[in-house]
């Protein structure tokens, strides 16, 4: 397996084009985000939950797939050298001119909303803001900045590409059979699945999803495990035979699965009675069942129909993938937020905060990627011929 593999292009392409439609869909749905739209409620919620369990865990399986692939080609130092200037130009670029807006608007929607008069809160708010010298708060309690919002998956990744390295000469120890046996016949599920269930069941009553590197223990614990069994199945072709030949009954048992949470999350959002402990934490298990079903699925199409299938568009967006990914939620921020004041019904409304997303995604790469001191800072390669993954 020496040629580049076109399904993890696509693969990352898709994770991160889901990613980029749930976040547009959080400007609508109840739970809290930046900024809301006045259409808000839960008609959409079911569909969000349809990738919510999986969508991150995937990202984080692909990246470290991607760096199996960039470890086996150079040195310890080289491979660190070239994760790390891929990623830390995008990351200080976010926190200091990007991410900006995004707590600028969610502060003026607090203000708007509790009306609190604008001034003093956010005057000289960049000053403010790169200094962590404001004082504000949003719908979840005080906000510090300077943030990374979402851009918290990249420094996530820094972390655990730094984690690697110190494991990569013992990795590279270890026979190929040592780990893969854990994943063949039935463990193909009931591994990965059982550590997500674990991991959800002791750990994130404990700790939560705060986002905040310093104590997010329990999506420590997830996507760096999940980043690791990237790594090590990369290049264990069974796995990937294992999940096209599983990928329609892992389907059904996905969206089983998540018809069953939609039952358990409308029985008790109706009661005000909590579920009993037991049950909870046995839907629990049945979200991850959810999550890896839908994971080893994905994996089984994308591989049967993707693996040899090299177009423009797949070069085109390997490189523009990240670009977008890096913009596109301070624009769906930005457009939501001046959207709403129009009145628009949400027919009209959602398709032009989408659009507005697409577009200004675009323009940004496309503008990077033609001036090349921006190169770097977008995710891109410095040279014009380059290619690679986040």
């Amino acid at each position: 397996m020496t040629q580049r593999r076109y399904d993890l292009d696509w693969l990352r392409i898709a994770a991160f084009a889901i990613l980029i439609l749930y976040h547009c869909g959080m400007f609508y749905v109840t739970w809290g985000w930046h900024v809301k739209s006045s259409h808000a409620g839960p008609l959409i919620e079911p569909l969000t939950q349809l990738a919510n369990p999986w969508r991150l865990t995937l990202l984080f399986l692909i990246s470290g797939a991607a760096s199996r692939f960039m470890a086996d080609k150079m040195a310890s130092g080289a491979f660190l050298k070239a994760r790390m200037g891929r990623l830390w130009p995008p990351l200080l670029l976010a926190v200091f001119v990007i991410v900006p807006p995004q707590s600028y608007y969610e502060i003026l929607e607090f203000l708007q909303t509790h009306d609190i008069p604008q001034s003093p809160w956010l005057d000289n708010f960049y000053i403010k803001y790169v200094t962590a010298s404001g004082s504000w708060c949003d719908e979840e309690g005080f906000l510090t900045t300077p943030t990374y919002n979402h851009m918290w998956f990249v420094l996530y990744l820094i972390l655990y590409t730094l984690a690697l390295v110190l494991l990569l000469p013992l990795l590279r120890r270890i026979p190929a059979g040592a780990v893969t046996w854990m994943i063949a016949g039935p463990g193909i599920f009931l591994a990965p699945w059982a550590f997500l269930f674990a991991t959800r069941v002791f750990l994130f009553p404990l700790f939560g999803e705060s986002h905040d590197f310093r104590e997010d223990w329990y999506l420590h614990t997830l996507y760096l495990g999940v980043f690791l069994l990237g790594f090590g199945i990369a290049k264990h072709q069974p796995f990937f035979d294992a999940a096209v030949s599983l990928r329609w009954p892992m389907l059904g048992l996905a969206l089983a699965a998540w018809a069953s949470l939609q039952a358990y999350y409308h029985i008790y959002t109706q009661s005000e009675a909590p579920p009993p402990e037991a049950l909870r934490a046995a839907f629990r298990g049945v979200r991850e069942a959810q999550a890896w079903a839908a994971i080893l699925s994905v994996i089984g199409f994308v591989h049967h129909h993707f693996r040899e299938r090299d177009t423009p568009l797949r070069q085109m967006l390997s490189r523009a993938i990240f670009p977008f990914y890096l913009i596109h939620q301070t624009i769906t921020v930005t457009a939501g937020h001046h959207l709403d004041r129009l009145g628009l019904p949400v027919i009209g409304e959602a398709p032009l905060l989408i659009g507005a997303t697409a577009l200004g995604c675009w323009l940004f790469y496309d503008l990077g990627r033609r001036i090349p001191p921006l190169r770097i800072w977008i995710g891109l390669p410095s040279g014009k011929g380059g290619r690679g993954a986040p």
